[in-house]
């Protein structure tokens, strides 16, 4: 097939390279405009934009899309068999959803109609789900709601983090896109409505996802957010009115340490925090102007005193 790819971060690469692997003719790339970054806030491509680079592909990166005169002039001169878009991070216009044949194919990061939204993989994990997968998809006007076309299902198990899924669902992903468009192709896939009703959103994080509130959450709900929302935001709290981070933690199986919702302890050279049925272990963490460390050397440098939480 003749087509335009849109996308900008890690996800969407094995995508575009699945299809240029099987032949697929890409005549134009878009993604989104280089990004200041880092703590010299130099300009960076995104993955897309290296890997189009590599293989010598034609790159725009428009600031608008709806109102660009010159790039749909471009897009309707190309006559694309479908307009494949996987994590671009931008709204496609009703103009561009109507012109190829085959219409806009997506790639979404979760078994849909659960998990709509921008960050449906870390949702799902913070969230405890045992299950997740890929999803193709016709869009169309709303927000992940067109019709399906393809889903691939995997398990996720219960240490696993959205950072050690993304990858992999990358993978399948690219492999459903390209079984996708054989079916669209040969008339096998028939597109089916979602269920509107199970229908859940999984909106863009904030640092404020992050907050540890100890005295709502079990272990395991305190545990699952962290595998959902590392490394960012994270895990986080304060202590001694200082920014506390938790890089590693897991829950505890111990069961002769009883601690108040957020309290810290040292038990067995390991540092524990109450939550409202148990306890975490806090195996790796950070406070404001100091490097990471060991729960245990954190609770000894600073003299942890008996009674003290984390707010």
């Amino acid at each position: 097939m003749r087509l335009v790819f849109c996308g900008t971060p890690d996800f969407a690469v094995p995508t575009l390279e699945a299809l240029l692997a099987h032949g697929h003719e890409i005549p134009l790339v878009l993604t989104q405009p280089d990004r200041p970054a880092g703590r010299k806030m130099e300009l960076q491509q995104s993955a897309v934009k290296r890997s189009a680079l590599a293989h010598s592909l034609r790159i725009s990166q428009p600031e608008k899309i709806k109102t660009n005169a010159e790039l749909r002039v471009e897009l309707e001169s190309l006559r694309p068999d479908a307009i494949i878009v996987v994590a671009y991070g931008r709204i496609i216009p009703e103009w561009m959803l109507k012109l190829p044949r085959f219409g806009n194919i997506n790639l979404h990061g979760s078994l849909l109609p659960k998990y709509r939204g921008a960050a449906p993989i870390q949702w799902a994990v913070a969230n405890g789900e045992t299950e997740t997968g890929v999803t193709t998809m016709q869009l169309d006007a709303g927000l992940d709601t067109g019709d399906i076309l393809l889903e691939h299902r995997i398990a996720i198990s219960p240490d696993t983090t959205a950072s050690e899924l993304y990858p992999k669902l990358a993978s399948i992903g690219s492999a459903l896109m390209i079984e996708t468009l054989a079916g669209l192709e040969h008339g096998s896939v028939t597109p089916r409505q979602q269920d509107n009703t199970r229908a859940t959103l999984a909106p863009i994080l904030t640092r404020e996802d992050g907050r540890l509130e100890l005295a709502h959450q079990t272990a395991r709900q305190a545990y699952n957010r962290w595998r959902g929302f590392s490394p960012w935001p994270g895990a986080h709290a304060e202590f001694r009115n200082k920014r506390f981070l938790v890089h590693r933690m897991h829950p505890s199986a111990a069961t002769d340490v009883q601690l108040a919702p957020g309290e810290l302890a040292l038990a067995d050279d390991v540092l524990l925090a109450g939550t409202v049925d148990g306890t975490l272990a806090l195996d790796e963490v950070q406070i404001e102007g100091k490097a990471r460390m060991p729960g245990a050397q954190f609770a000894k440098d600073f003299q942890l005193h008996p009674g003290e939480r984390l707010a």
